[in-house]
């Protein structure tokens, strides 16, 4: 795989872009590219040419996440407000507003089936999970404490959770807190089952293979990628490269391939097989904080796609076959 730069948006939002997620496409419209920004704002962006179809507002604090449901026709974005927006993709009426306390609201995934939105609770230490049909809270889950301190554990209380990630099979859910740790939940019984260790500085992105069920990436500010069996709880990998920070990571449809964003302002693909960065993309003027792979399907549709997005307030897409 080799990726090429297609399109570059300057200015795509008033201030930082922190979030990024394609939007499926559904009988009536091609894929969309889904962004949100310190702007407090999100954009939806025509999937090849990156043209600006919507621009939804709502929010009264940057915007930290944003999520597509599996049937491309809801989104869902979280705030630093400490609201969870959800809406129609293709109309923008709100669907639901989730209120949280402050600081309880970062990255939000829905699950494969489309019936649960999960929240990653920061300063809570839990994750929250929400019913897509009525939006009620269905479960609080607590990340436990690891056994015996961690040398970077000065303080006590970094168990932040910050990123979130559900297995292509809906059955397992993991997060990854601002201490390094990574908590792996049976996602139907709402139930701990153990921690993945390796990492010592903030998980800021989780990403399972989308078909390997077992194999989890993540992405921290160790500057390291990481590879993990989830039911072994075994490192399998790990992989180097930025120069600093790794603030976002995604799988390619196939699983052949990684990309990663990092605060050294490159884009980087891996090669799974290799176990090593094969492309550095320099698109970018400040840090990566969003890489999305654009999902398979659609009329017509026949290359490969990511997208990422940064502080310098752009969006570049590049082409991979």
């Amino acid at each position: 795989m080799k990726l090429a730069g297609l399109k570059s948006v300057e200015n795509s939002h008033d201030e930082s872009v922190w979030a990024a997620t394609w939007v499926p496409a559904t009988e009536t419209r091609p894929a969309l590219l889904m962004t949100g920004s310190l702007d407090e704002t999100v954009k939806l962006w025509g999937s090849d040419e990156l043209v600006l179809e919507r621009t939804n507002t709502g929010h009264s604090l940057g915007v930290a996440s944003v999520a597509a449901h599996p049937s491309g026709l809801i989104g869902a974005s979280a705030s630093l407000d400490s609201f969870v927006r959800v809406f129609d993709v293709d109309t923008n009426a709100t669907i639901a507003t989730l209120e949280s306390p402050p600081s309880e609201v970062w990255q939000l995934r829905f699950n494969p089936e489309g019936s649960t939105l999960a929240v990653a609770g920061g300063g809570s230490a839990s994750i929250t999970l929400w019913d897509t049909a009525t939006w009620g809270l269905v479960a609080t889950l607590p990340i436990p404490r690891p056994e015996g301190p961690k040398p970077s554990d000065k303080s006590g209380s970094k168990k932040f959770v910050l990123s979130v990630a559900w297995s292509p099979d809906g059955r397992r859910l993991a997060c990854g807190s601002m201490d390094g740790t990574i908590s792996v939940f049976d996602a139907a019984r709402a139930k701990f089952l153990h921690h993945l260790e390796g990492h010592f500085m903030p998980v800021r992105s989780l990403v399972y293979s989308p078909i390997e069920p077992r194999l989890l990436f993540s992405a921290s500010d160790d500057a390291h990628v990481h590879m993990y069996d989830s039911e072994k709880k075994s490192l399998v990998g790990a992989m180097s490269g930025h120069a600093s920070w790794v603030l976002s990571l995604d799988v390619s449809p196939d699983g052949q391939a990684l990309a990663t964003g990092s605060s050294d302002r490159t884009v980087r693909l891996w090669d799974l097989n290799m176990r090593a960065a094969v492309q550095t993309m320099s698109n970018h003027t400040d840090q990566v904080w969003g890489v999305a792979f654009r999902p398979p399907g659609g009329t017509g549709v026949r290359s490969g796609r990511l997208a990422s997005v940064s502080d310098d307030k752009s969006i570049s897409l590049y082409d991979y076959s």
